[in-house]
């Protein structure tokens, strides 16, 4: 999930960043979902997408009990 800002009223809400299906700069930043739903939001499309690689990372790190799993098979 990340924070983003609705254009304008700079009103705060939560994203599945899971839903983007693609981010356009037209000249506002306009957040398009999977199910085609638009969203305009005040962050640049840069920013955007660091947010979700930071998020999808959180998702896939491997928990501290796996590694320690891993390095004892080895």
């Amino acid at each position: 999930m990340i924070t983003l800002h609705r254009f304008n009223s700079r009103q705060e809400f939560i994203l599945n960043a899971d839903l983007i299906k693609y981010i356009e700069k037209t000249p506002d930043t306009m957040i398009t979902l999977v199910n085609n739903e638009k969203i305009l939001v005040d962050e640049d499309p840069t920013s955007i997408v660091k947010k979700t690689i930071e998020y999808a990372r959180t998702l896939r790190t491997p928990s501290e009990y796996l590694s320690d799993n891993i390095s004892e098979k080895s």
